[in-house]
């Protein structure tokens, strides 16, 4: 069939660039999806009213009692219908080494609803409103949902910071979804951990506990962070067994002011009452820079442009 070149065709109507798929998919698009993580959280956390975060991560493998009990259960049973199969006994082997991490799991959860209940309930009833704090995780299963659990049933919202990864479909159940995102590059969920971040507070962990509890604490001692946000650590035989800290001061590594701004603590109760008054003694220093400077206090206090603890 032969084209009639005496009718004139219609135009090419291309689809504009931002929403083409194909490109922003490509390689040569990744500043564009870098640039998206960087900027739609903060408009959505925004838009929702989330003023200042306090961040909890542990491992992704912890359990409550009965899921380890169950999970136990299952592994030796599995082992004794295979008992030749090397990857179950070595299964079985590292669950019984776990079983430590139980009371951590249960503190967490009553931290997180602790600081949940106290940040709703000192709000004196008036306009003139006291700053707000909510849970923040990495969304994922064991410690991180240990903690937005703890926030879900003292009847609060939490964040759940997420990243894609072949073994996690979803955020854990309990993060609220308005305040929920996956993030695909480690960089960008970095950033919205630390931005907002007030507090945090860090439960048995491994390498990405400890990846996330060192980028934290090195912010703080560039001063990029400038802030002095509680860090609380959870399980004091646990951290001070798998890490030497006074060695890093003896070594002269870090200094002893480092070591000193970590915090231990084994129940709830203690490690909200370290939360607590590190939050406060953060609020007390804002307001004296505020009217120490009335340049800033102009703007507002604890103003969106800059939260509070932001970096």
């Amino acid at each position: 069939m032969q084209n009639n070149h005496d009718e004139v065709p219609l135009g090419p109507k291309p689809a504009k660039a931002y929403k083409n798929n194909d490109f922003l998919n490509a390689p040569e698009a990744r500043m564009i999806r870098i640039m998206c993580e960087l900027q739609q959280p903060g408009l959505q956390l925004d838009q929702e009213g989330v003023e200042n975060i306090v961040m909890f991560f542990g491992s992704a493998r912890a359990k409550s009692k009965d899921e380890y009990e169950a999970a136990l259960a299952q592994a030796q049973v599995d082992v004794d219908q295979n008992p030749n199969d090397d990857a179950k006994r070595a299964h079985l082997e590292r669950l019984k080494k776990m079983a430590f991490i139980i009371p951590s799991y249960e503190t967490t959860k009553d931290l997180a609803g602790k600081l949940t209940r106290w940040s709703r309930e000192r709000q004196p009833g008036t306009r003139l409103t006291k700053p707000t704090y909510i849970v923040g995780t990495g969304g994922g299963p064991g410690m991180m949902q240990a903690a937005n659990e703890g926030a879900y049933k003292a009847g609060g919202k939490s964040c759940g910071l997420g990243i894609s990864l072949p073994f996690e479909d979803r955020l854990n159940p309990y993060c609220t979804p308005e305040l929920s995102f996956e993030f695909h590059y480690f960089m960008t969920r970095k950033f919205w951990m630390a931005y907002k971040c007030m507090g945090l507070v860090v439960a048995p962990g491994g390498l990405g506990t400890c990846d996330e509890l060192f980028e934290i604490m090195t912010l703080k001692q560039t001063g990029k962070i400038k802030r002095k946000l509680p860090i609380i650590l959870i399980n004091k035989k646990f951290w001070t067994d798998c890490i030497n800290w006074q060695a890093f001061v003896d070594y002269g590594m870090i200094s002893q002011a480092d070591y000193n701004s970590l915090h231990f603590a084994d129940t709830a109760d203690e490690a909200f009452a370290i939360l607590k008054d590190g939050i406060e003694s953060m609020e007390s220093e804002f307001h004296k820079e505020m009217q120490s400077s009335p340049k800033k206090a102009r703007k507002g206090p604890y103003s969106k442009t800059e939260p509070l603890g932001g970096c």
